[in-house]
């Protein structure tokens, strides 16, 4: 039963901590965030059951138009809900992106039907034994994209020029204007990513639950919770903190039922953010006087 939840929770939390990865990508770039990152993983997945159950296409071939559309969509956020009100210095985007979220899951819902639906996929009914343990393909991948995601942004972020223009935006969007760096540009570039990243997490967990208008509703408020838990400024920080996020919700979930899931799971992040207010892997900030 122990086994078995750990390797629900492995995959339920890298679901958490790609999404959570588009926190940290908006952030680092331009200190705001996607709060559409759950309508994000709804359009990933709708998309998904679209192209590969309505339109018979291959995934591998539906995979190009679906992390499109998301990519679009986030740099619409962008341009849309962010843009107009960082340029005032307001910090309404934070509303802004919350209704353009609200916009796009009505959207499917008009267009896709309340009626929730599944998608049936090899890679969720193709399973190995390991340990006596019976785990899907899916439920290996999962945690495997998730984890190579955060190391390649990592090293994005760190160990290249993009990543470097990608930071010294943030940390002053005047000098790097000055610098050659199309800061606008880039801002937009990092929302298409966090996007893209929530796509991927919709397309991911599509076999594995029911798709419907408003899935995406209570995922992007359990990985904005991992962000922050994580260290919101720190990529490898946010993909741990889903991974344990994920593991203690299928424990607890195990052994006391889903009825005590979102109780004890938030109350430890909450206990966890009183103890380290900037996140179990982040820096506390030195203010310089």
């Amino acid at each position: 039963m122990i086994s078995a939840a750990l390797v629900s929770g492995l995959g339920l939390g890298s679901m958490y901590g790609l999404l959570a990865l588009g926190f940290y990508v908006t952030y680092a770039v331009s200190g705001t965030v996607n709060f559409a990152q759950g309508s994000s993983l709804t359009l990933g997945a709708v998309l998904a059951f679209g192209l590969v159950h309505g339109l018979g296409w291959p995934m591998a071939v539906a995979l190009v138009p679906i992390l499109a559309s998301c990519a679009l969509y986030g740099a619409l956020v962008e341009i849309l809900a962010v843009r107009p009100f960082v340029k005032r210095g307001s910090d309404a985007w934070l509303m802004a992106t919350v209704a353009l979220g609200i916009v796009l899951d009505n959207v499917v819902l008009f267009t896709f039907g309340k009626e929730p639906r599944s998608l049936a996929s090899t890679l969720a009914t193709s399973t190995y034994d390991i340990a006596g343990l019976r785990v899907s393909v899916l439920q290996l991948l999962i945690p495997a994209v998730g984890i190579a995601l955060a190391f390649a942004l990592h090293v994005v972020a760190r160990r290249t020029r993009w990543g470097t223009a990608m930071l010294a935006v943030v940390q002053n969007r005047d000098a790097a204007r000055l610098m050659g760096i199309p800061a606008g540009r880039v801002v937009m570039i990092a929302f298409a990513l966090s996007s893209m990243f929530a796509g991927i997490a919709g397309v991911l967990i599509a076999p594995l639950y029911n798709i419907h208008s408003d899935m995406g509703t209570l995922f992007g408020l359990k990985a904005f919770a991992v962000a922050i838990l994580g260290g919101i400024a720190n990529a490898r920080g946010v993909m741990i903190a889903g991974l344990i996020f994920g593991v203690v919700e299928a424990l607890v979930t195990a052994f006391l039922g889903s009825g005590y899931t979102q109780i004890i799971t938030f109350s430890l992040v909450i206990a966890a953010l009183a103890w380290r207010p900037e996140g179990l892997f982040g820096r506390a900030r030195v203010h310089k006087v």
